[in-house]
């Protein structure tokens, strides 16, 4: 088992896949890897069943209590390189799921490189050496929010910088990265009470994904800091709307957003390229949108080039 999970990592690390999906019926196994977003089916073995034992094992997860949700994180080395992973496993009557995640991959890309737009990179740049405010980034998983918002920290000279995250997915010497650890009471809001009394520049907070999260980005950024965060939703404004439904007041989240943006990976169809377009909204168009917010749900704020680059054919939209 440990030559067939190598042999899956490898094949993982070679075309760039953020996650490997396990899905057994019965002790049938379909194994699937998320690259560029979308799920490729790989080649199967009839003992891949005992894989998802074997990773419960490297995980420590309680392989006698099947019907809990269960997840767990573990190190392995593979061709010289020590990978970080995350093992997630849910089972019911014969059907189990498990998702193996490599969290931390190296980024291969910088700051000035996000977009394939040279005034969108600049103005991310621009965003991040601000003094205080909250910006959102938003979009699908394996769309790149993540390297989106390592990329930003990682152009910042200069400034201190922590980060509360579940789970740490890239490790970086020059930041103070803080791990969620739920099972001892050391949530997204209790992290940031902590990072606060280190006198942070910038504050990254992972993941929004409850209400104390979402109430604790925009204290830090009313407190004078500058707060990088992500939130799943299917356009910017809806980064809006869903800080709202979490219980942060309106008037407060505007006062403190700088921009909210949603990200989708896309593939060139000349060149078949990757790029990562961005629908972004920013002061100006929060505000517009703030007043009319009310009387029309449908304002989307996209970039003209982007939508034009759809229509004319350069980008492949089944690659979303």
């Amino acid at each position: 088992m440990e030559e067939r999970l190598l042999a899956l990592l490898r094949l993982a690390l070679k075309y760039n896949a953020t996650d490997i999906h396990f899905t057994m019926r019965y002790q049938e196994v379909s194994i699937e890897m998320r690259i560029d977003g979308l799920c490729r089916k790989v080649k199967g073995r009839f003992e891949d069943y005992k894989l998802l034992r074997y990773l419960q094992y490297l995980a420590n997860l309680d392989v006698g209590n099947i019907m809990t949700p269960k997840t767990g994180q573990f190190e392995m080395e593979v061709d010289g390189n020590l990978l970080s992973l995350r093992f997630a496993i849910i089972s019911k009557l014969n059907f189990t799921n498990g998702v193996l995640r490599i969290l931390n991959s190296k980024l291969k890309i910088d700051a000035d490189n996000l977009s394939h737009i040279s005034s969108q990179n600049a103005y991310f740049k621009s965003l991040v050496n601000k003094n205080c405010g909250l910006i959102i980034f938003s979009g699908p998983t394996g769309s790149g929010k993540t390297t989106t918002l390592y990329s930003l920290l990682k152009s910042v000279k200069g400034r201190k910088i922590y980060s509360i995250e579940d789970p740490i997915e890239v490790y970086h010497d020059e930041f103070i990265q803080l791990q969620v650890n739920e099972a001892i009471g050391f949530d997204y809001a209790q992290g940031v009470k902590q990072i606060l009394r280190h006198d942070p520049d910038i504050i990254m907070i992972g993941e929004i994904r409850d209400e104390k999260a979402a109430k604790m980005a925009v204290v830090a950024a009313n407190t004078g800091h500058l707060v990088l965060t992500s939130i799943h939703t299917s356009r910017a404004a809806g980064c809006i709307s869903r800080m709202c439904e979490l219980g942060v007041n309106e008037e407060h989240l505007f006062e403190n957003l700088l921009c909210v943006s949603n990200q989708r990976m896309m593939i060139t169809r000349k060149s078949h390229q990757k790029v990562v377009l961005y629908e972004i909204m920013n002061r100006k168009e929060l505000e517009y949108y703030r007043l009319k917010r009310h009387n029309s749900e449908s304002f989307i704020s996209i970039d003209m080039q982007v939508m034009k680059g759809i229509e004319s054919g350069i980008f492949a939209p089944e690659a979303y």
